[in-house]
């Protein structure tokens, strides 16, 4: 009986871990939409506003709303990359591998220092043995 909960609990925690990671994509995807819509609707916006009403010929360069558009689409397919490609590459899977490399180095370190530290104390012991053997105390008179 007992086994049949932990097994459980593992289980919900392990659908709970899937769970926020396909929260987090859904979001991701949601944003990029979103970015996508806006970017849309602001390049026509950009067209009526100079082409149609010749707003900004006066200050800016000639058809500046071509280049507003080709550095938003660029900034908008920077975001689709993060979302589609980034996230296959350096996703859940690739910090988990992260971590756990991470986290040998750590305990590979502490198992040297723990090493240094074990040494330094047997060579402390061995100098105070040394010592003894070579000053020992004469017997107390009482």
């Amino acid at each position: 009986m007992f086994s049949k909960n932990k097994k459980t609990e593992g289980l919900d925690h392990e659908q709970r871990l899937q769970y926020e990671y396909a929260r987090k994509r859904i979001v991701q995807k949601k944003r990029l939409m979103q970015h996508f819509i806006i970017f849309l609707a602001g390049s026509v916006l950009l067209i009526i506003i100079n082409p149609v009403l010749g707003i900004g010929d006066e200050f800016f360069i000639k058809d500046w709303f071509i280049w507003a558009i080709l550095i938003w689409a660029f900034l908008f397919l920077i975001h689709l990359f993060n979302v589609f490609m980034m996230n296959k590459f350096m996703g859940k899977e690739w910090e988990d591998r992260q971590l756990e490399r991470l986290k040998a180095k750590q305990s590979a370190r502490i198992a040297e220092l723990q090493k240094e530290v074990d040494g330094d104390l047997l060579k402390q012991q061995q100098a105070l043995k040394k010592n003894e053997n070579l000053n020992p105390l004469p017997p107390e008179n009482e």
